[in-house]
Order: structure tokens, then sequence, then C-alpha cells
């Protein structure tokens, strides 16, 4: 009987000095993000792009979640009449908290109502957390929904204030092959193309709205180098001329090409270079 009692106060000494250990080690983790990204409650909003879902930004999301930037995803299900629902919550030790953006409505280019579905889920955030800034993370049409909610939004003081965005394969001047897409145009020195899209047009009024060194801006787009100068999707000269639009504005304005096979339009949200390159602009301190 002694002998037992003494093997299971072994074996709970063993368990305490493993839980102990592993405690040290985590608390040693967390010391080291800490040490390496930012510390900050700023909710980043991932959005997917057309005919997609949350799961393509899975990807992303995940990089910032091993990487050790956060502890905290949640999901903003935006339905077919733009009403939205959270899943998951903020903790309350939330660290750079994501918010997986996620349309019912999938193929949605009435970018006026996608720019206000995306204010629908600001808003959400907004009563629900109280939140004052945010980022973005935007692939393909989603970065038509931000510069839209953008264009109609910017100067409202009242609503949480955008502090960086990621535009990644932004289809800014259409969408190759689509309706209303010059086929072949170029950009001036400051990335204006020669032939505008109608709703290219409609964004032209950024220059004079979008905040005036507020955000910080890094658009990354890719280059099949197929010849096609394009990313499968999007013309390179359509992802770039979003600087026209907001550069003389932002507070940086950064761009990243990413080149070969990786670069293909669907590939770029799961593509290790852009992982890197967007936790960096994001978070790294």
């Amino acid at each position: 009987m002694k002998k037992t009692r003494k093997v299971t106060f072994i074996v709970l000494v063993c368990l305490l000095v493993f839980l102990g250990g592993g405690l040290i080690i985590r608390q040693g983790i967390r010391q080291a993000q800490s040490e390496k990204y930012v510390q900050s409650q700023t909710p980043t909003l991932f959005i997917h792009g057309y005919g997609s879902s949350y799961k393509a930004e899975k990807q992303m999301v995940n990089a910032a979640v091993n990487t050790g930037v956060t502890n905290n995803v949640i999901r903003a299900n935006v339905n077919k009449k733009g009403v939205v629902t959270l899943q998951g919550k903020f903790i309350s030790t939330a660290i750079n908290p994501i918010v997986e953006v996620n349309f019912a409505d999938n193929k949605l280019i009435d970018y006026q109502r996608s720019g206000q579905w995306l204010k629908n889920v600001i808003l959400k955030l907004q009563k629900t957390y109280q939140i004052k800034k945010f980022n973005v993370v935007a692939h393909s049409m989603g970065n038509m929904a931000l510069e839209y909610y953008m264009l109609k939004n910017a100067s409202n003081k009242n609503l949480p204030q955008l502090q960086k965005q990621v535009n990644i394969a932004g289809p800014f001047n259409g969408v190759i092959g689509w309706k209303g897409t010059p086929k072949k145009y170029t950009l001036n020195s400051r990335g204006k193309p020669s032939t505008m899209t109608t709703s290219y047009q409609d964004l032209t009024k950024l220059r004079k709205t979008y905040p005036k060194n507020q955000v910080k801006v890094l658009n990354i787009y890719g280059n099949l180098e197929d010849g096609s100068n394009s990313d499968g999707v999007v013309s390179i000269n359509s992802a770039r001329s979003l600087e026209f639009l907001i550069r003389n504005r932002a507070k940086t304005y950064e761009t990243l090409e990413i080149f070969g096979k990786k670069a293909q339009h669907s590939q770029l949200h799961n593509n290790a270079q852009v992982n890197k390159a967007l936790i960096k602009f994001l978070w790294k301190k």
C-alpha cells in the first residue's frame, strides 16, 4: 500500500514538473512572439474573391496563426441579403485577431452592393466589439468590395478607420475577357490607364477622398512569365492601376510582383512568398 502511494506521488510530481515546464516553454514562446510582432487588438479582415469563400483565404490565415501572429480567428458570414452573423468570438486576450469574411453570394459583381456588405461587417464588429481601427487583406474581387467601401465611407469618422491594406490580384481596371475590360492599354508614370472600365472611372474619385496619410498599402500581383503579362485572370496593368487611385494619398505604397507558376491568380493566396510578405507588412515590428 505504501509502495503504491509512493509511486502515485512520484507520478504526480513528474506530471507537475512536466506541466510547469510546458507552461514555461509557452510563456517563452509568447515572449518571443511579442518581441517579433505587434501586440494589437486591431482586427484584420480577409476578403475572398469571385466564386470563392473564406476557405480560399485559409492558408494565409493559417500561416498567421502558425507563425504566432494571432491567437484568435472568427468568421463574419454575410447572407444573400447582406445580413452579417459572427461565428466565434474575440477573446479578452485577443492579439491581432483575424476576421474571415464569407459572402454567401460569392458571384456578386455589383460592387456598390458588395461595398455596402463589407460596411455591414465593419458595423457589426464595431457594435459587438467597439473596434476603432481595422486592416484588410483582399484577394481578387474582394479588392473591389474594399475600394467601393472606401469610395462611400472613407471620410466617415464615425466608422472604424482603415490602417493597412494588402491587395492581392486586384482587378481594378477589369478582368481578362470580361465585357467592358479593355484588351490592350498602357499605364503612364503615375499608373493611370490609357483606357478605363466604368467601375475604374467610379474609383477615380478616391484620388480626392481616400484618407490622406492614414493607410499603408501593399499591392501584390502575379506574373506567369508566359507572355500574357498577367496572372492568367488579371493583367499586371489592371492590378498596378491601383497606384493612380490612391498612391498620392496613402501613407505608404508598396508593390510586390510574384513570378512563375505560383503567381497564377488562384495560387496567389496559397503562396508562401505572399504569406511571408503580408505577415511582415501587417504585423512585424
